[in-house]
């Protein structure tokens, strides 16, 4: 795949347009780099939840295969929408306008937008649980709320950095957070092993149902990341091609899923409690050591909130509202609060969390098939650029197929709310590529695709 060159875009679509929104001029990230990215934008609190949620229905051999089965399907989705980025330099709320149009894009956005601002609030409260512990152990100080919003304004200040502070940060964080995962997940195993096996030895597991929900669960989780992935494909070498993008995220994306599913399962089996940070807190036996691992769960929820939770959003409120990036990641900072995300962190809250992610997948599973139907399908992977930043142009307004059949979609994966993202795939993409071809208000969105 060729990296198409963009000075043929016409400067005048794009002098009002905000840099972080127009095509990419300079590709920062090599596979090193983009590989830490991934990986500690990867480590999400939310993964514990959902291997705490595993427990008495799969063993631990069929949780792990689960993981695996959802992380692979992760990387291969994340190549199939991110090879438009990459190639085109474009961000996801600029792919977006060839299939759902200049205005219909604020729909898919605010149905990508509103799970990562949840997640934002979540893992910043967790975060910030994990620093008021160590303030706590270390001088006394406790006020959980004060910690929270102090935290909240930092991975804000972070973001409004851009790629650049967000490459630095990563870089940095991604053999500290697999050292740790490796340290907890040897803790919680020999630590509870009369425990675990107590626990787990009456548990037959099942290849059914309940396995196929858990991979749903693991890849719902990233279900968000997937239809964004162009904003971070967009500023890889232009050399690195779809295969090796392809191992990059499945290096970065597998073993940290698999230490923190493991993680959330054994630690829930063995005390009865979800929080790693009440569990890490209390069973270390070492101050040290207790400290340096709760500042490894305030740590990760950074890279991860900074990567996948704050830039997505930011960039569709760029795109929906005309907000400028630093506005745009202060109003996803406040939002993110407004969600009371300390109703999240109950011990109850682990099977809710696994539900709320089937519920948004039946959502973003249809806007994935949408995004690749259009892409590789009706436009064989060729795309005019200056169509895609003409707001007077064929994309203008709203692509009624594409708002229908994210509609049709989400109803049929409604019907099986285990498996929402994988039933959602085939009706969504059947029904977009019929009214592309019928429907008279699509009729400018023709143009470019193979119905021209």
């Amino acid at each position: 795949m060729s990296i198409v060159d963009n000075k043929n875009l016409n400067p005048e679509l794009v002098r009002d347009v905000d840099k972080d929104l127009r095509p990419t001029e300079k590709r920062i990230m090599d596979p090193v780099s983009y590989t830490a990215s991934f990986m500690g934008g990867c480590v999400s609190i939310g993964t514990f939840s959902m291997g705490a949620a595993l427990i008495g229905t799969l063993t631990v051999f069929q949780a792990i295969l689960a993981m695996t089965i959802g992380c692979l399907v992760i990387a291969v989705a994340l190549v199939i929408i991110g090879n438009c980025g990459h190639k085109y330099g474009v961000g996801f709320s600029v792919q977006m306008r060839s299939s759902f149009g200049t205005t219909g894009v604020k729909i898919p956005g605010i149905l990508r937008g509103l799970p990562a601002i949840v997640w934002f609030g979540f893992q910043s409260w967790v975060g910030a649980g994990a620093i008021n512990s160590c303030f706590k152990i270390l001088f006394g100080f406790d006020n959980l709320p004060v910690v929270f919003a102090l935290f909240t304004i930092l991975q804000v200040l972070l973001a409004i950095n851009g790629f650049e502070g967000i490459k630095w940060l990563e870089n940095i964080s991604c053999v500290f957070i697999i050292g740790i995962l490796i340290y907890m997940l040897y803790v919680v195993n020999t630590r509870f092993s009369t425990e675990l096996g107590d626990v787990f030895s009456g548990i037959t597991g099942t290849w059914g149902m309940p396995f196929w929900a858990a991979t749903t669960s693991f890849l719902g989780i990233y279900s968000t990341m997937i239809i964004n992935a162009s904003d971070y494909s967009r500023n890889v070498q232009e050399n690195v091609g779809p295969f090796k993008t392809g191992a990059i995220y499945t290096i970065a994306i597998l073993p940290v899923t698999l230490f923190m599913g493991l993680i959330g399962l054994l630690v829930t089996a063995a005390t009865g409690n979800s929080d790693p940070v009440v569990v890490f807190s209390t069973l270390m036996g070492s101050k040290f050591l207790t400290v340096i691992t709760l500042l490894f769960i305030a740590f990760a929820q950074v890279t991860t909130n900074v990567l996948n939770n704050i830039v997505p959003p930011s960039y569709i409120l760029m795109e929906s509202f005309k907000m400028k990036w630093s506005h745009a990641t202060i109003l996803v900072g406040v939002l993110s609060v407004c969600v009371m995300p300390w109703k999240l962190v109950t011990d109850e809250s682990a099977a809710g969390l696994s539900l709320f992610t089937q519920f948004y997948s039946a959502f973003l599973g249809p806007i994935f098939a949408v995004m690749a139907v259009d892409y590789y399908i009706l436009r064989r992977q060729s795309l005019d650029i200056n169509d895609l930043y003409d707001k007077e142009g064929p994309f203008k307004g709203i692509n009624w197929a594409a708002i229908i059949a994210i509609v049709v979609g989400s109803i049929c994966s409604l019907f099986i709310m285990d498996l929402s993202w994988y039933v959602s795939l085939i009706p969504t993409g059947v029904v977009y590529y019929i009214l592309m071809k019928v429907l008279a208000s699509s009729k400018s969105f023709r143009k470019g695709t193979i119905f021209e």
